[in-house]
C-alpha cells in the first residue's frame, strides 16, 4: 500500500512539473531551426515488457500506441517527413511466437494511422520479404492515404540500410540496361544521384534529426545513406515510455547545434 501511494504522490507531482518543463522547451523552440525529416528507431520495446514482467507482444503492443501522439508532435513542429523503423530484415529471423504477434500489431498500426487521414503512409523496406498479409496491410495504408497532402510517414518494415543499398545500385543497373547501356558506360557514370534517385527514400529529404531510444547509441543500419550529415540524439528511455518533453528536448538540441556540413 505504501508504494503505491508513494507512486500516486509521484504522479501527482510529476505531471505539473512536465507540464511546466514542456511550455518553457516550447518557447526555447520557437526561434530555433527546426528538422524537415525526423528518424525514429523505436527502440526498447521488448526490455520495457521484461521489466513490466509481462510478453513481449505487450511491449510491442503499448510502444505501437505512442506513435500517432509522436506524428502529433512532430505535425505541431511543422516536420515534413518522419521515418519509423518497426522492424529490420534481422528481426525476421526471430521466433515465430514473438514474430506474429509484432507483424499483427505492425498491420493493425497502418491500418489506425492510415484511418485517421492525418498522414500519407510510404512503405519502406524489402517488402518482399514479409509475409503477404503484412505487405497488403502496408500497401493497403499507402493506397488508402496517396492523396493525403500532409506529413509523409515512412514506416520501415523488413528495413536494413545495406539491403537499401543493394537494391538501389541493383535497380540503377537495371534501368540502365533496358536504357541500352553496357556495364562499361554505368561504371563510367554512375554518381550519388543516380544511388538517391533508387533509394527507398527518394524525392525525400534526409533525415536531418535520427533519434534512437533505449540507451543504444548506434545506428545499427539506419537510413546509413540519408544519415550522412544528420544530426543524432540519444535517449536512455524505452520507446514506450518516451514523452513529449524528450522529442522536444531532441528538438532544442537538434536547433541549437551549428550544422557546417563539412564546411
Amino acid at each position: 500500500m505504501q508504494i503505491n501511494l508513494s507512486r500516486a504522490l509521484h504522479d501527482v507531482l510529476r505531471l505539473p512539473l512536465e507540464g511546466l518543463y514542456e511550455r518553457r522547451l516550447l518557447r526555447k523552440l520557437k526561434p530555433l531551426p527546426k528538422p524537415r525529416h525526423v528518424g525514429v528507431i523505436l527502440d526498447g520495446n521488448r526490455r520495457w515488457a521484461a521489466e513490466q514482467g509481462g510478453p513481449a507482444s505487450r511491449g510491442h503492443r503499448i510502444g505501437a500506441s505512442r506513435i500517432a501522439q509522436l506524428l502529433t508532435w512532430c505535425d505541431e513542429q511543422e516536420v515534413e517527413v518522419v521515418t519509423l523503423w518497426l522492424l529490420s530484415t534481422e528481426n525476421l529471423s526471430r521466433n515465430p511466437s514473438e514474430l506474429i504477434p509484432l507483424l499483427r500489431i505492425i498491420e493493425r498500426t497502418a491500418e489506425e494511422l492510415a484511418a485517421t487521414g492525418n498522414w500519407r503512409i510510404n512503405l519502406v523496406g524489402a517488402s518482399g520479404e514479409l509475409p503477404e498479409s503484412t505487405t497488403k496491410a502496408l500497401e493497403a495504408a499507402v493506397a488508402k492515404t496517396a492523396g493525403i497532402d500532409a506529413l509523409t510517414v515512412n514506416m520501415a518494415v523488413g528495413y536494413s540500410g545495406r539491403r537499401e543499398l543493394v537494391d538501389a545500385v541493383t535497380a540503377y543497373l537495371s534501368t540502365a540496361s533496358k536504357n541500352g547501356k553496357d556495364l562499361e558506360d554505368c561504371i563510367a557514370e554512375i554518381s550519388a544521384k543516380d544511388i538517391e534517385d533508387h533509394l527507398y527514400t527518394k524525392g525525400q529529404p534526409d533525415p536531418d534529426l535520427l533519434i534512437r531510444t533505449s540507451g543504444e547509441q548506434r545506428l545499427s543500419g539506419f537510413l546509413l545513406w540519408q544519415s550522412a550529415h544528420s544530426e543524432f540524439w540519444f535517449t536512455d528511455a524505452y520507446w514506450p515510455d518516451f514523452r513529449k518533453i524528450d522529442f522536444l528536448r531532441a528538438l532544442r538540441d537538434f536547433g541549437n547545434r551549428k550544422r557546417r556540413f563539412g564546411g
